[in-house]
């Protein structure tokens, strides 16, 4: 890690002790959950309240520490003395995020096994300073004055020369051609135009996670997933319903082939894909079941040359527009295997521009879809599917015969980088209301001055800054670590954290506007609506705490 200044050497001590009781927390619920083979699922939802917590302590944690390392390699490269932005902003975050964890275990202790001494050891004199300084009006407001005179920027990106460069190019297409379709598309509920479309796929952004040999940007010989990062982060900074998702499908489909498909089906599919010919849907979320894929009902039964599908799909999005769907289905009836006897296909269709569709295949199967009225999100459109009979040969199981029960991982490897995405997408619509807030703040007055020459308003934008900042940095450091295979877990708590600070930022900054932030008309109330569904796509913040993250720590000790 590099050097860091004495206060971030201090908040990482004290992260220490926090990581400390943590661990020890994790330890006790573990001992609590034991059952005949390990853990017992059944005993440890008896804990899953402090399971919850200790997802979130572990998150902000982690957060924490690589705020300290962006602060330190910030501070490496100012030319000028005395604490840079970034490394305030750092601390502030460190802060917080010791006052949360405090706060968490203080509540209730003895749900995570710990006694008055243990909590004391995350009140000492030195740690309390620490936050009381950081977390100071006067240090919050003076640190508000800073990001106002950078008129919607914050800290340094610090990324490579390629990444700066995909990042100019994809922000002059969301602010040239995305931002000004954005109300219409959000207003009206129309679906995405080809004046988006075109210029995307032109700019091959369908193809960010293809490697090269199957047509897509990717290196052959390397992962980089920092490129399908800042493009997201830029294309939501545009709208998060109009652009910023689109590259999620091809991406969750691309990981999947690459994880299970055979060379023939990569080889046909993942050219196209990159191409944006077809665009592609994931159908996985059943009405009944949400996050929980084990119980899905959606049934395959073998038939002569392939497979037949019955059932129901929710919350597909983009399913009537796209040209294929990648589908998990229940390919073994036996329902105690659970994920076992889940396998994935490759469902064909006609593209549908309007808000339902009807397929007929010729050998008789029926795919029909509606699209599912939203409050934002709206775009790409999300989609409940009916299969009725429809056929999927052969060739169109995911993996060929080997792949068959082994669907539910070819899902993960998807969803992995999807969340990693969608960290990337909260982000974009953060910057995008951040940028509203600061500009506002100096255009409306109230009892004679600018809203943002208050302290209060000053606090609230310095917050927000720190925050956008820190979960910017956080995003990019756990896509480094999936560049070197791992940081699968922290892909989880990542995507946990941003997208419910992204539903505070935007909050923050409706209110900053006022009763125009209530208004149709007002940018930031679209922006409010879009992340609010950030918190529960690519899996609902309460599965990833409790059956990725806690059962991750747990299983860890």
């Amino acid at each position: 890690m590099t050097e860091v200044n004495s206060g971030m050497q201090g908040a990482l001590q004290h992260l220490e002790s926090a990581d400390a009781l943590i661990r020890k927390s994790l330890n006790w619920i573990k001992q609590q959950s034991i059952g005949g083979k390990g853990v017992s699922n059944e005993k440890l939802d008896a804990h899953q309240m402090a399971s919850f917590d200790l997802a979130w302590c572990a998150a902000e944690s982690t957060g924490a520490r690589f705020a300290a390392e962006y602060a330190g390699k910030a501070a490496a490269v100012q030319t000028g003395g005395g604490t840079c932005l970034e490394e305030q902003m750092a601390q502030v975050f460190c802060a917080e995020a010791l006052q949360n964890i405090h706060n968490r275990l203080r509540a209730r202790p003895q749900s995570f096994g710990l006694n008055d001494t243990d909590i004391a050891a995350l009140s000492t004199s030195a740690l309390n300073q620490f936050c009381q300084t950081q977390l100071d009006a006067g240090n919050l407001e003076a640190l508000g004055r800073q990001v106002i005179a950078l008129n919607g920027a914050s800290g340094a990106y610090m990324l490579s020369d390629d990444a700066t460069m995909m990042q100019d190019s994809f922000r002059k297409l969301a602010t040239n051609v995305v931002m000004p379709l954005a109300e219409e598309i959000h207003r009206h509920d129309r679906i995405i135009p080809k004046e988006i479309l075109d210029p995307l796929t032109e700019m091959g952004c369908f193809g960010l996670s293809i490697p090269e040999r199957y047509g897509g940007l990717q290196s052959d010989d390397h992962e980089d997933n920092m490129g399908m990062i800042v493009v997201t982060e830029e294309l939501s900074r545009g709208s998060l319903g109009g652009a910023g998702s689109l590259i999620t499908r091809p991406e969750i489909l691309s990981r999947s082939l690459l994880k299970g498909g055979t060379e023939e089906q990569r080889q046909k599919w993942l050219p196209q894909v990159a191409m944006g010919d077809p665009l592609c849907a994931i159908a996985v979320t059943e009405p009944d079941t949400g996050s929980d894929v084990a119980a899905m009902r959606l049934k395959a039964t073998k038939c002569e040359g392939g497979w037949i599908l019955d059932g129901v799909k929710t919350w597909c999005t983009m399913a009537g527009k796209a040209g294929v769907l990648l589908v998990l289905a229940r390919s073994n009836p036996d329902r105690s295997l659970g994920h076992r006897g889940l396998s994935m296909f490759l469902v064909e269709k006609d593209s549908y521009d309007g808000h339902d569709f009807e397929y007929r295949q010729p050998q008789g199967g029926v795919l029909t879809g509606r699209a599912i009225a939203t409050i934002g999100y709206r775009g790409m459109h999300s989609y409940e599917v009916f299969f009725d009979n429809v056929f999927v040969p052969d060739e169109n199981l995911v993996g060929g015969p080997d792949g068959e029960g082994k669907g539910f991982y070819f899902t993960m490897a998807g969803f992995a980088g999807g969340r990693i995405q969608t960290a990337a997408r909260a982000i974009g619509v953060m910057q995008a209301a951040f940028e509203k807030a600061v500009s506002y703040s100096q255009e409306r007055k109230a009892f004679g001055k600018p809203i943002g020459d208050y302290q209060l308003t000053l606090v609230k934008l310095a917050r927000m800054a720190t925050l956008l900042t820190i979960s910017r940095q956080f995003t990019y450091a756990v896509g480094r670590l999936m560049d070197q295979g791992q940081g699968q877990m922290e892909a989880s708590m990542v995507k946990l954290f941003t997208c419910r600070t992204a539903e505070w930022l935007t909050r923050e900054a409706m209110q900053i506007h006022g009763g125009m932030g209530y208004a149709e008309e007002t940018a930031v109330s679209r922006y409010f609506l879009d992340a609010r569904v950030l918190s529960i796509f690519e899996g609902a913040e309460e599965t990833l705490a409790l059956k990725v993250i806690a059962r991750s720590l747990i299983d860890a000790v």
